[in-house]
């Protein structure tokens, strides 16, 4: 088998991947993205595994293996800040998100009562 396809192949899918990334401003889409640059590591882990030999035999599937196992928690995580951010935001738009906290620190706090008034 020759590997260039399956080595070409990976490549277009990581640089989509990475197009997605830079340019997507909807948060879901840059997860998406993300899941594809992952798997085209898998299909260069395979492909190495298939027409190298290793020291390790199957080494490539097992990393490939873990990469899918890493790629469902971020997935997991992942959605759970988007979802948390919609709900907060109602928007999953990536430039919305605030980085830093608000120059006013009293934004966003409960009053403090002092305990003297508490009885009144």
């Amino acid at each position: 088998m020759r590997p260039v396809i399956p080595y070409v192949t990976a490549a277009l899918l990581f640089g989509l991947g990475v197009y997605g990334v830079l340019r997507r401003r909807n948060a879901v889409l840059v997860l998406m993205s993300v899941e594809l640059m992952l798997n085209a590591v898998n299909l260069i882990l395979v492909t190495a595994d298939t027409t190298a030999r290793a020291v390790l035999p199957h080494s490539g599937q097992v990393f490939a293996l873990f990469v899918i196992v890493l790629a469902a928690a971020e997935i997991g995580v992942g959605l759970a800040i988007v979802l948390q951010l919609y709900r907060l935001r109602a928007t999953v738009a990536v430039d919305d998100v605030p980085l830093t906290e608000s120059p006013d620190p009293s934004v966003g706090r409960e009053p403090v009562v002092a305990d003297s008034e508490v009885g009144r």
